[in-house]
Formats: C-alpha cells, structure tokens, sequence
C-alpha cells in the first residue's frame, strides 16, 4: 500500500528452531541457579560523566534530563539535532514524523524499544511522533549498528538503529514506590496528562506502569508563501486523541540475571490535514490506530563469560483509514488493515580470551497482513536471521566484524509472491589509539546492507499480486575522527566528532508524497551516490557560584545525487526531500534551580522531485526554540514547571511541499514526583 498512515526451506531452520525455543524454558531454569555475592563497601564518587562518542560506530545520545532543553514532545523531536538525521515532518501535533539517517530512507532505520524492534512490514516507516518522551530514559544513534554483539540478530539487520531505553524502576525497601504525574497543555488546543506508577513488590521483583492521554485540535495559522497577500490561513482536520498504556515486569536476581514482561497498548483517532494546492486546504481523511504488543526478555551472564539474552514479541496493528472526498464508485475509501507478527530471538556471546569475545544470534518473524481491498493480495513474510559475530582488542587497535545472513519467503492469498531471497551481508569495523591517552581516536567501517521492499511498496493495488519494486542494496563506508577531553579549566569537558561518509545505494526506493500524506508514489532511483560529513561539538562549563552553561552544535553535509542514467534529465542530480546543509545549536545557561535554554536549527533548500529545477525548489528555513525550566520542592516532593515557545520567530516555512508548518507556538508543563 502507497501509504503513510498508521497503521523453510533453509538448512539453517532446525538450528534456530531449538535455539529459540530455549526462550520459553531456559529463563526459569537458569534463574534456578544460585550466584556467589560478596557485599563490598560503598564508595561514593562525585563526578560528571562525559558524552559518550568514542565507539566503533558513530553514535549519538540523549537522555531524559535533556528533553525538557530541546523543547522536544516526541522522539521525533528530541533526535531532530542529532547530526545526518533528516526529519520528514507532515506538520501538527499529531502529523506524521519519520527519520532518515544519512539520506538512506526511513526503512533502513532500525527502532528499537527496549533491545525489541518496532516492527512494521506495511510501510516499514515508523511515525516518532506516536512515541512520547514520558517514559523514556535515554535514546541513542547508532550509524551502522551498535559496538555491542549479544544483541537481536534484527540490530545487526539495518543501516542504522535507534535505540529507545525505557524508565525501569529504581526502588528501595524504604521507599517502595514512587509516582510520577504531570501535564502538558499550549497551542492547538492540546492537553496531555499522564501518570507513572512505579512498584517495588521484593527484592527481586518490581513494575512499573506508564499512560497519557492526548487530545488537541491542531489548528494553527499559517500563510501561502508567494501569493502575494499577507492573509493567514487555519490549518483544518488536524485533530487528535490518542492514549496509551504501558507496563513492564521486571525480575533481578542479580546485575547477571534478569527477566522482564512489557506490554503497550495505543489508541487514536487523527484527522489527516491534506496538502495545500491552489490555495484549497480541504481534506476530510481520517485514520484510527489501534496498536498492541506483549514482548519479554531475558538475560543471563555466567561467571565464564558466557552472555545469553532471549527475547520474544506478539504485536497486532489495526489502521482504519477513510477518505470521503475520494473519486470512485463506492462515494470513497474506507480501507483497514490488521498486521500481526511473531517473533523470537535468541543471542549467545562468549569470550575466548580476555581480549576476544564471539557471539552468535537468531531471530525468526512471521508477518501478515490483511486488508479489506478488492484483490488485495494478503501477504504474508517468513523472516530468518542468522550474525555470527566477533570483536578482538590488540594494543591500540579494536577491531569488529559480523556476517548476517537473511533468508525472505513470502506468500499471498492471491497473485504472485516475491521470490524468495538469501541474502549474506558482512560489517567490519575498527578503532585505533594514535597516543597512549584515550582521547584522540580514529574509526572506520564497512557495512553492507539489504532490506526488502515493504508490504506497501510491493503489494498495494499492484497487477499480479507483485508491483515489481526491485530489493535495495546499501554499501556503506565511514572514517572518522573523536575526542574527549576533561578539563581543569572553565570548562568541563569538551567532545569534538567529525565523521566522512560514502554510501552506495543500488535500487533504492522512493516514496514521493502527493497530494496528501496518505497516498505515495513508490520508485527504483536504480543508483544514488550519497557523500557526506557529520561533525559535533559539544562542551560544558564547570558551576560557579551556582551558574554553569552548555552548548552543542551538530552540521550535516549530504550530497546525495542519482547516477542511474548518464542520459537523464536528473543525472548527477540531488534526490528529493534531501537539504545539502543542516545545522542544529543548542545553547543553555543554568542558574540553580533554574535552566533558560535556546535552539535553533536551520536546513538549506532541497527539491520535491528529482530534476532540480527551480520550479521544484523547497525553500531552507531557520527555525528557534526557547525554553525555561524551574526545578523546586513541593513540601517534600520534587517537581518541575517548564514554559517552551516552539518557533519562536514565526517562521513560515514546510518541511514537505504543500504542507505548512506551525507558527509560534507555546507549551506549559508540570510535573511532580511522589
């Protein structure tokens, strides 16, 4: 399906079948093992922890405490500085948000919730905008794949991941719960309560249960940029109410043995604001989603070294989606989707030496889809997964490689499936020390990627069962430089990365938005070559007198052009929706209790369509935040009051042609801790 709505035959069968079902039985096994513990003195050590950059893949991390500081809502929000992100954003509190990481689409995006893949085989594109900040710990970047290899064999299956850490609870016998509420509420008519529960039940076993519930009219002023007229107009069927409910179970026998239960459930009902073309804003679409999935995970580390982490997940997406307007026989499209996967995966690492260490992952996944269209094909996709996996220290040097293998089958109801597909795919990555200090460090990498085209892509109103989109192709090539330093100056610390990159791209898939976000055309470029820079500075003063300040700056360069055909009128041209230049600020000044946080991030014009004419220009645009927090106690609880002004010059700008932006907006939060 064109759409962005919300939504064995291999020999290697048999092994992954009886690893997996270890998943079911080896955690309460294992964890009928006793450990020797040995309590040791308490040492308190005060100190601020640098940012992390020195890994073998570039990487980029945000915690909870920072939120608040990039006026972020959503996820989508919080990672929008991160260098060589790219942000396609629809518009409104509840308009669709999808990232893609050095120009490569959102498909080859990996995001993870808690190690667990967000899984979506319709349209393989995760909306951010859906996955609020409340209970969410820390979010980090991963180019390429993460440093670490007992991991899901899905974290090794991507260009880059996303890697999502949810709250867990950090309780005491003398403080056995703790409960967290707060609301949200500004422009557009929002409201945004939500509550946090978190539950110490033993020493061993505790949970924590998270919900919200969101509801605003999305209408904002925008204008028409170049008709010449100074009239504003109010964005329309921008509405949403969505809720949800999360809660996980966690069991901690020890730092080496634990287990948790985690399920989420989302509901919402969002109007679709369509594209503005000659001047008309209407649009009367609609969608519901009506999400849910129960995922579980164990792990387990001996004294031997050897780690095991098992996980498994059952998720169901419901997406209703109406269109009224729509010209056909049946007076419009009411079309809905249920989406269903299982899915297992089980990883084994060991070190062999004290400096070597191998792993060895599987994951299994059946996906299907079925919708109410007329000669809809129902699909349905078996996926195989098998990395083995090694990383080797020596000196100044580190080294890392793995081989994925990925086995594909898919079926349908009716017409033609895709070929089956076995796929090797290798990644080797280094680190080198030039000095005997650690704060100066090179790196490189290489890693070759394949992702099948999406149920979407392939299968949505397409002649035979198949459209015929080819499978896509990436080679990736990355070296770069890092370095941190602490200080004993007015500063703190100060991080500096700077990373080229090159990646190759064979048949890559396009999806161009139309008339309105819910209806896409679906293209092989053939050949894109993508060039790029990714550089970040990031620096802290030390507190005096109760005054400390922080900065960061992140630039992107991506020149990212398709080489498909030397005879085109698109050759050696940039491909849509991709800015050359992007700069993300972020400057902050605390005093006490109190933070005064502004920024800003500015994105140089790019093209809607693949001939670069002046006709298919998007304007850049330079768009400021500004926030204020204030840290105080309410008798003896703690809590937070934050005031943001989101655009704070007004802007009139679009990230996707034909769908304006907001303009000046506000947002007033509190929050307090029982």
């Amino acid at each position: 399906m064109q759409k962005k709505v919300h939504y064995l035959k291999s020999g290697l069968l048999p092994l992954s079948t009886g690893l997996l079902y270890l998943s079911f039985a080896f955690p309460f096994a294992a964890s009928a093992q006793t450990d020797t513990t040995k309590k040791l003195k308490e040492v308190n050590v005060n100190t601020k922890s640098l940012p992390n950059v020195q890994s073998l893949s570039p990487i980029q991390q945000i915690s909870a405490n920072a939120f608040d500081q990039l006026s972020a809502f959503n996820v989508a929000d919080a990672i929008r500085d991160f260098s060589g992100v790219n942000i396609k954003d629809y518009g409104g509190i509840g308009g669709l948000k999808t990232v893609s990481v050095r120009s490569l689409g959102a498909d080859h995006l990996a995001v993870l919730y808690d190690g667990v893949q967000i899984n979506d085989a319709q349209n393989g594109q995760i909306d951010l905008g859906r996955l609020n900040l409340d209970n969410v710990q820390s979010i980090t970047l991963y180019n390429g794949q993460p440093p670490e290899i007992c991991l899901p064999a899905r974290s090794f299956a991507s260009a880059s991941v996303l890697s999502i850490i949810t709250i867990h609870p950090n309780l005491t016998a003398a403080k056995p719960y703790q409960i967290l509420f707060g609301i949200k509420g500004g422009s557009f008519g929002l409201i945004n309560p939500y509550l946090q529960w978190q539950q110490r039940l033993s020493d061993k076993w505790s949970f924590i249960i998270n919900s919200y519930w969101e509801q605003a009219n999305g209408q904002y002023k925008y204008r028409v940029k170049g008709d010449g007229s100074d009239t504003s107009s109010t964005r329309t069927n921008a509405d949403i109410k969505a809720q949800e409910a999360d809660g996980a179970l966690y069991y901690t026998k020890s730092d080496s043995d634990k287990f948790n239960l985690h399920v989420n459930f989302y509901n919402s009902d969002r109007g679709l604001p369509g594209a503005v073309v000659f001047y008309n804003p209407v649009s009367n679409q609609r969608v519901w989603n009506r999400d849910i999935f129960l995922q579980s995970g164990y792990e387990r580390l001996w004294k031997s070294s050897l780690h095991m982490l098992l996980n498994a997940k059952l998720s169901q997406d419901y997406t209703r989606y109406i269109d009224p307007d729509f010209l056909n026989g049946q007076g419009g499209l009411d079309e809905r989707y249920n989406q269903r996967e299982f899915y297992l995966s089980g990883a084994l690492s060991y070190h062999l030496l004290s400096n070597w260490e191998i792993s060895y992952a599987n994951d299994i996944a059946f996906t299907s889809l079925d919708a109410t269209l007329y000669n809809y094909a129902d699909p349905g996709r078996f996926t195989l997964l098998n990395v083995l996996a090694s990383n080797f220290k020596t000196g100044k040097w580190r080294f890392e490689g793995n081989l994925l293998h990925t086995y594909v089958s898919e079926w349908v109801k009716l017409g033609v499936a895709t070929p089956s597909r076995a796929i090797f795919s290798p990644t080797i990555m280094a680190t080198y020390q030039p000095f005997n200090t650690p704060d100066l460090q090179l790196r490189t990498f290489y890693k070759d990627i394949f992702r099948e085209p999406t149920f979407d892509e392939q299968y949505y109103f397409a002649t035979n069962g198949s459209r015929g989109i080819k499978p896509e192709f990436a080679k990736q090539y990355d070296a770069g430089i890092t370095y941190r330093k602490a200080l004993n100056s007015f500063l703190d610390y100060i991080t500096l990365t700077v990373d080229g990159y090159y990646n190759n791209v064979t048949n890559k898939i396009v999806a161009l938005p139309n008339q309105n976000p819910a209806i896409l055309t679906i293209l092989n470029l053939g050949k894109v070559d993508i060039t790029g820079v990714d550089a970040g500075l990031k620096t802290q003063t030390k507190t005096v007198n109760g005054w400390n300040g922080s900065l960061s700056v992140n630039y992107t360069y991506q020149s990212a052009i398709d080489v498909t055909d030397p005879t085109s009128s698109f050759y050696k041209e940039q491909i849509p929706y991709t800015p050359k230049n992007t700069l993300a600020l972020n400057g902050g000044v605390d005093y006490k209790r109190l933070g005064l946080y502004y920024n800003e991030v500015l994105s140089s014009s790019r093209y809607y369509l693949s001939e670069n004419l002046p006709e298919n220009l998007v304007d850049g645009y330079s768009v400021s935040d500004v926030s204020l927090i204030y840290k105080f106690t309410a008798g003896k609880s703690p809590a937070v009051l934050s005031a943001h002004v989101d655009n704070l010059f007004n802007e009139n700008y679009v990230i996707v042609r034909s769908f304006p932006m907001p303009g000046r907006s506000f947002l007033l939060s509190f929050q307090m801790k029982i």
